[in-house]
């Protein structure tokens, strides 16, 4: 039995479907009305960190898991640690950060990625972290400004970014969850290229058809808006990864989705020409963390 948590995440969900159909799987949810999910031999089990009781019962029969937290500052990796050790869980595929490998990443966020990494490797249970940079996927914030104005609007938009392709990562903790050679190793992802905010705008104005025109937003303004959303905490851990981001230290693009899954990682291009639909349906979304505790559309944490 494989255990999916964050089921109906953004890279939860794409995990789940991916999965192959012969194996018995369960996804944990705190809404399980949220898991759209057609495979076979799939169990939804609805459940929280914070609920002891309903960890017991999501781990009961688990070999393997796919563990993935978002509340910054909780105990929740310790809760579903103790809670896994107990039920003799032998592997754990985390997900994490890039950002934890950068010494001058010191924001809240990120010192809490490096708190979790830090318990999963001394749990005694056999490890896999995942440390993606931001996912393409953050852009579809973007959906409202497009339809409605034609603009984005986003910080240091020639700042470039090696973001990745959610389904990359999906592809990749399906290899670690279920092949092998992947105990006690530590897997950065990353698209094949570093984009900037302009540079993706102009890609979604091919891929939709439509002229769109960027407008910088100046941190002030950046910072404004995240606190009407973020604690302050957060708010200022999206502008130091921003400025982070400026500095040159998310361009680095890393070969291991290649590596992993035997295929080229997808282009930012292929993401929003899958996706183009998306933006005309949607009118905008909320971060949904999962590799991030926080994601900024503008630039991602990781």
């Amino acid at each position: 039995m494989i255990l999916v948590t964050g089921a109906s995440g953004t890279v939860g969900r794409l995990v789940l479907d991916r999965l192959p159909a012969d194996l018995d799987v369960r996804a944990l949810t705190r809404n399980p009305s949220r898991i759209t999910t057609t495979r076979p031999r799939t169990d939804i089990a609805q459940g929280d960190y914070a609920d002891q009781a309903s960890l017991e019962r999501a781990l009961r029969g688990v070999r393997g898991a796919l563990l993935v937290t978002n509340r910054v500052t909780s105990d929740d990796d310790a809760r579903f640690l103790a809670a896994a050790r107990a039920a003799g869980v032998q592997h754990i595929v985390k997900l994490s950060a890039a950002a934890v490998q950068d010494p001058d990443a010191n924001d809240v966020i990120t010192s809490w990625q490096r708190t979790n990494e830090e318990l999963l490797r001394a749990s005694g249970i056999a490890w896999t972290l995942l440390r993606p940079r931001a996912f393409m996927s953050n852009t579809l914030s973007w959906a409202s400004s497009i339809r409605s104005e034609g603009v984005v609007r986003a910080l240091y938009g020639t700042a470039a970014n090696v973001c990745v392709d959610p389904r990359d990562i999906a592809d990749v903790a399906v290899e670690a969850l279920t092949g092998s050679g992947h105990h006690g190793q530590a897997y950065t992802l990353t698209g094949p290229e570093a984009v900037s905010a302009v540079q993706q705008t102009g890609v979604l104005a091919r891929v939709l058809g439509i002229p769109l025109r960027f407008e910088e937003l100046s941190p002030d303004d950046a910072v404004t808006a995240w606190s009407l959303r973020y604690p302050e905490a957060l708010a200022k851990a999206l502008l130091h990864s921003a400025e982070r981001q400026r500095a040159g230290a998310k361009r680095e693009m890393d070969p291991t989705v290649s590596v992993v899954t035997g295929r080229p990682a997808r282009s930012y291009a292929t993401w929003a020409a899958d996706h183009a639909g998306s933006f005309a349906a949607l009118g905008g979304t909320e971060w949904a963390p999962e590799s991030e505790p926080v994601r900024s559309p503008a630039t991602g944490t990781a």
